[in-house]
């Protein structure tokens, strides 16, 4: 069962004015005052079902049930908006809700503990399940992420949510905004993150209460919502369908929350939003822009002559005199540009964006490709995002001819207009299968470093194509909650592009997991004993930042074991346990 499709109004290029009133609820936030104020205004939140009855299907290749009951959370009066962040990695998540006192917004601390990570509301409603003879066989509590805007619920309800479309996953999350707009719902269902249960051919009823903590924090009626349920049992073979179709019926509630998508080197990213998977499929014959350039459209099936070329230069070694490249080589010095856009570069005074690491992750020994016997890879994943106040906005332009492009920053005032821009190097296409687009090169590098933090083995990926995969602090200023390119089928171009723009939007980052040789480190001969791996942003200091200070993240290892038999320990980085 799937959500309807919808589409949300695109989003300006820079943090205008449109994004600046989009944002003016968090931007308003101010501590309560000390003396006796008015009563705050909060949401009236209730709890209801679509439907009283539903019918779910399980599949005997694949038993189990998604209890999506189409129940939802609902908004009247003003919006529900959490605000959910931590300090460091040496503080806990807190959360505080926006209340209205006199029409002006007031931040309000939850207590303590009400959340643990970024995730959602953790066992905000508890589904149970009865059989037709009223016999309990299932009781489970489901957490509530509220950004999954399902809907409007009224005619007259604003025309979008101005809420993120998913809560971050990513372990180094900072600050993130949860909400469900006033006159619209949020599904309770917590969707891919949710395991199906097994519930055998029969009817059921299926009764969702909102937990009592959360009914006395928000305010919510003590009102259950029943729906009588009917499970079928099917089969793929009797099925006309074919098993993905069938899959993507019994798979989940909706885009919201689907389960992250890898993407070609990139990391968890987003799955993709309605608006993009609404998008129709085309045969690819320009340039994909990716903010403020019309409708974003999937990525294009590899063609024949694609396909041809890929094979030739499969066997070319990386970094090699032919000029191609798999993004996994250093970047080549900055040399003269071949093609310049008109007037002269500059670089204005105006906001700039602000480069971050964050600590690697999900790291692990592998043998990297099973035809490397006895060798040894560090394989991690790596993020690094956008603080802002500005985007980051490249332009690549095309030697014709080449498979080259010339890279150009460029810089805009506080209304979005282009004001200035700088050479910062080149982007080259990407032939191999899964990546087909145009990488940026020099934006980051990734080097092992020794218990003295002197060099031992570096990555050679420092070329990227730039997507909003996580979304890492939207708690800061100019926060675009509503990113575009957020993987690469709505980024970084075709083979035929004659420019290409990359953007990572403020308060998002873009992952890589570093699994393949050349970009992991091979270990092979290092011995064993404690290190670092560097995430490092903006290396060479060619892209113009705010702060160059804060682009390097370093996250504590030890090696152990034998060759061929090589393991890693990672120690928690502070409060965060995520190796």
């Amino acid at each position: 069962m799937t959500r309807p499709r919808t589409t949300r109004l695109r989003r300006p290029l820079l943090a205008g004015t449109t994004i600046v009133a989009a944002l003016a609820v968090t931007a308003g936030l101010v501590a309560a005052a000390s003396e006796p104020a008015k009563a705050a205004t909060k949401p009236r939140l209730s709890l209801i079902a679509a439907t009283t009855s539903l019918t779910l299907t399980s599949w005997k290749e694949d038993p189990g049930v998604h209890l999506d009951l189409g129940t939802y959370l609902t908004a009247e009066g003003t919006p529900l908006e959490l605000k959910v962040t931590r300090k460091s990695y040496k503080d806990p998540v807190t959360i505080t809700q926006t209340v209205y006192e006199g029409g002006t917004a007031k931040a309000k601390k939850l207590p303590g503990g009400t959340v643990k990570d970024f995730s959602g509301l953790p066992g905000f409603v508890r589904i149970t399940v009865t059989d037709k003879a009223g016999k309990k066989v299932l009781s489970r509590a489901e957490d509530f992420c509220p950004n999954n805007a399902s809907g409007r619920v009224r005619p007259d309800a604003p025309a979008t949510s101005k809420y993120p479309e998913s809560c971050p996953t990513n372990p180094f999350t900072l600050g993130s905004v949860w909400g469900v707009e006033k006159g619209w719902a949020a599904n309770t269902y917590g969707g891919s993150y949710s395991e199906p249960v097994q519930l055998g051919a029969g009817t059921y009823t299926a009764k969702v209460e909102v937990a009592k903590k959360y009914r006395d924090l928000f305010g919510i009626a003590d009102k259950p919502a029943t729906v009588k349920l009917t499970v079928e049992e099917r089969s793929f073979e009797d099925e006309p369908m074919s098993r993905s179709a069938a899959a993507g019926e019994h798979g989940g509630h909706g885009a919201a929350h689907d389960a992250p998508t890898a993407h070609a080197g990139h990391g968890p990213g987003h799955a993709p939003t309605p608006a993009q998977a609404a998008a129709p499929v085309t045969s690819g014959a320009g340039p994909t822009y990716n903010v403020g350039h019309g409708p974003l459209t999937a990525a294009p099936p590899a063609l024949p002559w694609a396909l041809k070329k890929e094979q030739a230069v499969r066997s070319t070694r990386v970094g090699d005199a032919s000029g191609q490249t798999d993004g996994s080589r250093r970047a080549p010095a900055l040399r003269p540009l071949s093609k310049r856009p008109a007037g002269k570069p500059s670089v204005p005074d105006v906001p700039k964006p602000d480069l971050r690491s964050l600590p690697a992750y999900g790291i692990v020994v592998s043998d990297g490709e099973q035809d490397v016997p006895g060798k040894d890879y560090l394989a991690f994943s790596a993020n690094v995002w956008n603080a802002g106040p500005a985007q980051l906005v490249v332009d690549g332009f095309r030697s014709l001819g080449k498979a080259k492009m010339d890279a150009y920053q460029y810089f805009y005032d506080a209304e979005g207009k282009q004001v200035g821009y700088t050479p910062t190097g080149t982007m080259e296409w990407d032939p191999r299968p899964g990546h087909m687009h145009w990488h940026f090169t020099d934006f980051a590098s990734y080097r092992l470093l020794k218990a003295d933090k002197k060099e031992a083995v570096r990555s050679g990926k420092e070329a990227f194509c730039l997507a909003n995969t996580d979304a890492i602090d939207y708690t800061v200023k100019n926060a675009n909650w509503h990113p575009y390119n957020t993987d690469l089928a709505t980024a970084c171009g075709e083979e035929n592009s004659i420019s290409v723009r990359e953007v990572l939007d403020v308060g998002s980052g873009d992952t890589y997991s570093q699994d393949l040789p050349g970009q992991s480190f091979d270990i092979t001969g290092v011995p064993n004993g404690t290190y670092y791996i560097q995430v490092l942003a903006n290396p060479e200091k060619r892209l113009k930042e705010t702060d160059l200070d804060n682009n390097s993240a370093l996250r504590k290892i030890v090696l152990g074991g034998k060759p061929g038999k090589r393991t890693v320990t990672v120690p928690p980085h502070d409060l965060v346990n995520a190796g």
